[in-house]
């Protein structure tokens, strides 16, 4: 068989597992304001990710005392999600991993490596597709720019839902992106279900549908689709480079409100969005699903930190952050907003360059404030 047989064979297969991921997507959905009892799984991570998901936990532990002592509410602690462990498994996530998290109901979760090269994909990407997490919900707010966004992110798709899985003949490499109709429709139904639910009036849907025609246009088109069910929201279609311009751009900015993006651009430009609020360190985000959620920093594992003595000086405020939303959506909305303006009222700083305060006490003046 040639190199060009082999691929096309490789691709074939590709094309077969994604119709039954199609057809496999609707899925049980829990409801958290009548469930009588909520597992929340601890997940560490690697690198800062023990350092700041303890200082997250704690938080956790304070605002649900009671329910823990009662308990309605489980902390359940998930070992074994380590680069370690993951690279002797060969594994993004080992199966005895994977099937602990399946027991809990949400996941508070650390930053996890990711090797580069070789053949050893995310685990973020892992458990986004394991557990059907397909949106990546990112808030932004900073109310002395009069900056409030919510980025709505597909996180099942596009680029990275094969990102290991490209082909390889003598002098090239080809990667694969996709774009399914009803991984779409859900994305754009979860993002104007939050507009209409929040009040917004403005949703951007951000492609680069001028190049990728196929997948782009694709995605450009259902989300147009959607937005005839809420005639009350204005849409608006850019393209990312011009986007990630225009993020920059006062006063344009401020009339952004929620923004709708595929995969791979949802990723880049949260980062840049997260980096205007203050840094990526700042950030908390929400991965979505039917059954499932997952609630974690945007950053990395920042290994240089580690190797720098420096860890006990990673800002833990981005785990906190994604507290409160793991908060809000066990329903616990009372507590959420109790963390939050505590998060607003916090005036310690802390720097990765270790000229401010700890993450330990960092949190402590959070805990004092609640």
């Amino acid at each position: 068989m040639s190199d060009i047989e082999m691929a096309c064979e490789s691709f074939r297969k590709i094309l077969e597992e994604q119709i039954r991921r199609i057809e496999n997507m609707n899925g049980e959905k829990t409801d958290f304001s009548t469930k009588k009892t909520v597992t929340i799984g601890v997940v560490d991570g690697d690198g800062i990710g023990p350092i700041i998901t303890a200082q997250a936990t704690r938080v956790l532990e304070k605002l649900l005392a009671d329910e823990i002592a009662a308990g309605s509410i489980v902390l359940k602690q998930i070992e074994g999600l380590t680069i370690e462990n993951r690279l002797a498994c060969n594994q993004a996530v080992p199966d005895a991993v994977l099937a602990e998290i399946k027991t809990c109901d949400v996941l508070l979760k650390g930053p996890t490596t990711t090797p580069m090269g070789g053949t050893m994909g995310s685990a973020n990407v892992t458990l986004r597709r394991e557990l059907d997490l397909y949106a990546n919900c990112r808030p932004v707010c900073i109310p002395e720019k009069n900056i409030d966004w919510m980025f709505y992110r597909e996180n099942t798709e596009g680029e990275y839902v094969l990102g290991s899985r490209g082909v390889e003949l003598p002098g090239m490499a080809v990667d694969f992106k996709v774009t399914t109709d009803a991984g779409t429709r859900r994305i754009a139904r979860a993002a104007f279900e939050y507009a209409r639910q929040n009040g917004k009036t403005h949703l951007a849907v951000v492609t680069k549908a001028n190049i990728m025609k196929k997948t782009d246009g694709k995605f450009t088109a259902i989300c147009h689709e959607v937005a005839a069910d809420y005639p009350e929201i204005t849409v608006d279609d850019y393209y990312i480079d011009i986007m990630t311009a225009n993020l920059l751009k006062e006063p344009l900015r401020e009339q952004f409100q929620v923004i709708l993006l595929p995969n791979l651009y949802g990723d880049i430009i949260t980062d840049e969005a997260a980096q205007i609020q203050g840094g990526v360190g700042t950030a908390g985000s929400a991965n979505i699903g039917d059954k499932y959620a997952m609630f974690e920093a945007i950053h990395g594992s920042a290994p240089r930190m580690i190797e720098r003595g420096m860890g006990q000086y990673a800002n833990p405020a981005s785990m906190i952050k994604a507290a409160a939303m793991l908060l809000r959506h066990i329903c616990r909305t009372e507590a959420a907003e109790k963390l939050e303006k505590a998060l607003d009222a916090c005036k310690v700083a802390i720097y990765s360059d270790g000229s401010g305060a700890t993450a330990a006490a960092y949190t402590d003046a959070i805990l004092e404030l609640l």
